[in-house]
């Protein structure tokens, strides 16, 4: 209901009423306060046009020819994907300010900070109070698997610090009763999990797909961007991480776990109201945020009570204009939080004819939902998935061993899709191989029409898959940039990843590494939305 007010918000009093009368439908307030955005911009023309015409880049197959630059913005800071702060808070920031990883060891060099419990000892020793405070949040089923595990990693830390440590621990609300008695550790994690990777320092932000185990620092190949000093992005990650800890179980000194106080327990309370508590949460935290930025979008575009940029540089404020948009998608869908998956959906339904998506994904299970636009839309899709080789189940004991094959069988059924609709010209798959590695990146870049740099890319934990839509607790960005230098660091970013691959092919399935045991064929549809 609240984007439905922020759309509403955003267009004339026409849209308004419509909006109003549509309830709980968030994608179509994307879609028409998009509209409305478009109406908006195109005032001054109006006149000249014909009202159908405002409505034929939604209701016609036709392109209009690009003549000028991709992701140009209008005086008022508006460029065309300022449709997803219906949803989201949109923050501005400048372009210096990010920065695109590309490696493992990049990665790890960042993240090396003074060891952790040094840090809270010399916060102890310090003469006046110290306001450190480390927040750690995790998934229950993984954090919890074996005899030595996360869990045990940070009791110590819990248990000399109790009062600057809080680690907590989050129980997906479907595994319950019976079925958590039955299956066993490590399958318990296909019910769903706490899968977002975000780490926070201060006002530093690091979004990834990458989690911290060694292989994240060595071999294991993932996406990394670092927003340096962007406060209002860490407040709001920081809010979000908060909100999911205090409806996650919270670790104690003595390994056992607590809910918080005047909340419904995950596993054992109602999964209803538990789940109505939770999305209430975090829809606080998200319609917080965009209500804040939307007034600093107001203040800063539209009041002419505000300094100009020249006086706030004498005034001592010197930060940048932004060029560069972030938005934070959220998709939590056990709490019928579906932000992130609206956002993708309609991406990829307006990529249009000569647009190029480089789409990435280590476990290639597209849902029904995103095949259907990716073959049915006229963009031109390269698709960078895992090869066998460097899938991270390749070589694994038990059935997890033949997770690859199912992979691959699933690949297969995609790619003769592609064929009997004669679209191999335009969707094309391509698979990583790197000996001695393994692959786990995940996202997307944009290339409008007529332009050979991507203007936004989705960079986080989504798989884009069945789990990460409807089973985990993902987030990640929408970078949106006119910034040519960001624009390139994006590109480098694909390329670098595109290079170490080889296109998809008949032949390929051919080979022997591609031939799938018949009993995994059989059972891949039954448990596909599962991993």
């Amino acid at each position: 209901m609240a984007a439905v007010a922020a759309a509403a918000a955003a267009g004339p009093v026409f849209w308004r009423r419509l909006l109003g009368l549509l309830p709980g439908r968030p994608g179509l307030a994307a879609l028409l306060g998009r509209l409305s955005d478009r109406l908006g911009r195109n005032r001054d023309r109006q006149r000249r046009r014909s009202p159908w015409l405002l409505l034929a880049p939604l209701l016609s197959p036709a392109v209009p020819q690009v003549t000028s630059p991709p992701c140009c913005l209008c005086p008022e800071g508006v460029h065309r994907f300022q449709w997803i702060r219906n949803l989201v808070p949109e923050f501005g920031v400048s372009s210096s300010h990010i920065r695109v990883l590309s490696s493992p060891a990049e990665f790890f060099e960042l993240m090396k900070v003074d060891c952790l419990e040094s840090t809270l000892e010399k916060s102890l020793q310090a003469k006046f109070p110290s306001n450190l405070k480390v927040s750690i949040l995790l998934d229950f089923t993984r954090g919890s698997r074996g005899r030595k595990n996360s869990r045990t990693m940070l009791l110590p830390l819990l248990r000399r610090f109790p009062e600057q440590v809080r680690v907590s621990l989050f129980h997906t609300p479907h595994l319950r009763g019976l079925l958590r008695l039955l299956i066993p550790e490590r399958f318990n994690e296909t019910i769903g999990l706490q899968h977002i990777k975000v780490y926070l320092f201060d006002n530093s932000v690091i979004l990834s797909g990458a989690n911290l185990s060694d292989s994240y620092f060595t071999n294991r190949q993932d996406r990394y961007v670092f927003l340096q000093d962007c406060a209002e992005i860490a407040d709001f990650f920081t809010e979000l991480v908060d909100a999911v800890g205090d409806v996650s179980l919270q670790l104690q000194g003595d390994d056992t776990v607590q809910v918080v106080d005047g909340m419904v327990h995950p596993y054992k309370g109602d999964r209803a109201e538990y789940c109505k508590a939770a999305n209430k949460r975090v829809m606080d935290v998200i319609n917080s945020a965009r209500t804040r930025q939307q007034m600093l979008h107001a203040q800063t575009f539209h009041s002419n009570s505000l300094l100009t940029q020249e006086d706030a540089a004498a005034a001592g404020d010197r930060r940048p204009a932004p060029d560069t948009w972030i938005y934070p998608l959220i998709q939590m869908k056990p709490f019928e939080i579906q932000i992130d998956e609206i956002v993708t959906e309609t991406l990829l339904t307006e990529a249009e004819r000569g647009a190029k998506v480089y789409l990435t994904t280590g476990y290639f299970n597209l849902t029904q939902a995103y095949m259907d636009l990716v073959l049915g839309t006229r963009a031109e899709y390269q698709i960078l998935l895992a090869s066998p080789e460097v899938n991270g189940f390749f070589g694994a004991k038990g059935v997890a061993g033949a997770i690859p094959a199912a992979y691959v069988h699933i690949e297969r059924q995609f790619y003769s899709e592609v064929c009997s609709l004669g679209q191999q010209e335009r969707v094309q798959l391509q698979e990583y191989w790197r000996r001695g590695w393994t692959f786990h990146a995940k996202g997307l870049w944009l290339y409008l029409a007529g332009s050979s740099l991507p203007c936004l890319t989705l960079i986080g934990s989504p798989n884009f898959g069945y789990r990460s839509v409807h089973r985990d607790l993902e987030a990640q960005i929408a970078i949106v940039t006119e910034n040519q230098a960001l624009q390139q660091q994006l590109h480098q970013e694909q390329e670098q990843l595109y290079l170490r691959s080889g296109v998809v092919s008949s032949a390929t399935f051919e080979q022997p590494s591609r031939q799938v045991k018949l009993w995994v064929k059989m059972v891949t549809p039954l448990i596909k939305n599962f991993f």
